[in-house]
């Protein structure tokens, strides 16, 4: 799954715009306008902001999200949904361009969250945003999985089954309200009035009798309390849960049930509001850091409709990482781990607002550190709250995460557009050694992993050393990998001794030893060993 909340492009929004992904940096640079036709960098850089008098308004937003979308497509499983939230400004135009990308008929739904609150806006207020939902493929979704409406009495009662015990109640709230010529129980769990059968009767919070009640397969009196004898969470035979209890015309107690599945609503009310979301960050920071962050219980909600155990969801407007915040609640609250990535720019705190003063006020200079900093104390609350409790499932919660930055390369890079023959020459010579100086071998070893591991960047890695040699073991030895600007035949031996799946070194370690190179290669094929050099 991916979650995005991308730039609304209100007129005051600031996004790094147009995009393109295949020129020349210096060509990319004059034409975006960073650097003027001398090659000095223009004022205010390529964080620039998309005001309303622009020429390009609506453009300038579009040329920004569309190559991220169609990117986002493509990283995403062929059963995966992505949901991007927006609003006014933005949503028909939004809506075209996922349309041409995912393709009309994989839209599944223009969600509409109400807020909660409102804002005023023009002649109304506004009380709403929108959340577009596509599939990669919708041929191929099964049904989400979804619970039904939580507001239901049912599901309020469920809670009070003590479940093992054959003579627990269910403990209705006080009063009754009329729908038509059936009495529906409403209102809230926990009034200690309850609703009691006296003489085969139904006796009403007034002490009225309404109806006869007729008692179904499995449900007895107990202290004149209708009771499930079976003492399970649920409340009919076949063992499904109940969406509602209410009495028909002729006094029978009846009750839905819940399908194997729900159809979620279009409209989400009551889920989370925008408020909720600056609770948060307050509960958290001890004051507000971000402007307008979303409240995690939106996009858990999102994430409980799709993810099972072992998924990943992706965020990469990912602001104070709200979306990491609700997958790791997720993988708490439904004993499935959920694995989270997100992705953001080293946008600077704005000075100008509260929010951003607040910031900086912590020692916040980015968004990027608020986020990783609300991941750390969203984990900790999280372990504080299961503090005690006992893991029945013998499941460990992981809450750990890795950040990464976006480098360049650490390896030099072929030049393909020389045009003098010396400049050619210079440039093999330059690449005799291709790793650029001063780089951590640990940064090396990363972008080896992302380019030519079988394993991803959250693989256990082990730094060893064997005759002077420093290695790397991945995944308790399965990759071996080795940055060394020299290395041994006493090591190679121990290498083939440990019969790794691959092995990966520098091609500078055998700088005037091409034997060795040769006989190593030679050693590992007949060892059934994939041996790769860069």
């Amino acid at each position: 799954m991916i979650y995005i909340d991308p730039p609304y492009n209100t007129g005051n929004d600031s996004f790094i715009y147009p995009d393109r992904f295949k020129e020349e940096k210096e060509d990319y640079e004059l034409r975006a306008g960073i650097k003027d036709a001398e090659g000095l960098l223009i004022k205010d850089g390529f964080w620039r902001k998309n005001s309303k008098d622009a020429g390009h308004f609506h453009s300038n937003w579009l040329s920004m999200m569309y190559p991220r979308l169609f990117l986002a497509k493509n990283l995403l499983r062929e059963n995966g949904v992505i949901f991007v939230s927006i609003d006014d400004n933005e949503v028909q135009n939004l809506r075209m361009i996922m349309d041409e990308i995912f393709s009309e008929e994989n839209i599944l739904a223009e969600l509409v969250w109400d807020l909660g609150s409102g804002t005023a806006a023009g002649h109304f207020t506004r009380a709403h945003e929108y959340i577009l939902a596509y599939a990669k493929d919708k041929s191929i979704l099964s049904n989400f999985i979804y619970q039904g409406d939580t507001d239901l009495i049912s599901e309020r009662a469920v809670k009070k089954i003590s479940k093992g015990n054959p003579a627990s109640c269910i403990t209705f709230p006080a009063g009754i309200e009329f729908e038509g010529d059936s009495a529906v129980f409403e209102g809230v769990i926990g009034n200690s009035e309850k609703i009691r059968v006296v003489n085969g009767k139904f006796e009403c919070k007034n002490g009225k009798l309404v109806s006869e009640v007729t008692l179904e397969a499995g449900w007895a009196m107990r202290d004149q309390i209708l009771s499930w004898l079976n003492g399970e969470e649920t409340y009919d035979t076949k063992g499904q849960r109940v969406k509602r209890f209410y009495f028909s015309k002729k006094g029978v107690l009846q009750y839905e049930k819940e399908r194997g599945f729900v159809n979620p609503p279009s409209v989400l009310r009551g889920i989370a509001s925008t408020k909720k979301g600056s609770e948060e960050i307050k509960q958290l920071f001890g004051k507000d850091v971000i402007d307008f962050p979303k409240p995690s219980d939106l996009i858990k909600y999102l994430i409980e409709l799709v993810c099972q155990e072992g998924d990943i969801v992706m965020d990469f407007f990912a602001g104070a990482c709200c979306t990491a915040h609700a997958a790791m609640r997720v993988s708490q609250e439904n004993k499935r781990q959920i694995q989270h990535i997100s992705v953001q720019i080293a946008e600077a705190c704005n000075e100008t607002t509260d929010n951003g003063k607040n910031a900086l006020s912590l020692g916040f200079k980015t968004i990027a550190e608020i986020g990783k900093e609300r991941i750390r104390r969203a984990a900790k609350k999280i372990k504080e709250e299961n503090k005690g409790k006992l893991d029945f499932d013998g499941k460990k919660l992981d809450l750990g995460f890795k950040v990464f930055r976006l480098e360049e390369s650490n390896f030099k890079q072929w030049r393909e557009n020389i045009k003098e023959p010396i400049e050619f020459k210079k440039q093999l010579w330059e690449m005799v050694d291709n790793v650029k100086k001063g780089v951590a071998s640990e940064d090396m070893l990363f972008e080896i992993i992302l380019k030519n591991s079988r394993f991803d960047l959250n693989v256990k890695v082990e730094k060893q050393s064997f005759d002077g040699v420093d290695y790397y073991r991945l995944a308790d030895g399965v990759e071996i990998v080795c940055l060394a600007e020299k290395i041994t035949k006493k090591f190679v031996d121990k290498v083939l001794a440990e019969k790794p799946v691959q092995f990966t070194c520098l091609d500078i370690a055998f700088k005037n030893n091409d034997q060795l190179k040769t006989n190593t290669a030679l050693q590992m094929e007949a060892a059934k060993i994939e041996f790769k050099v860069i």
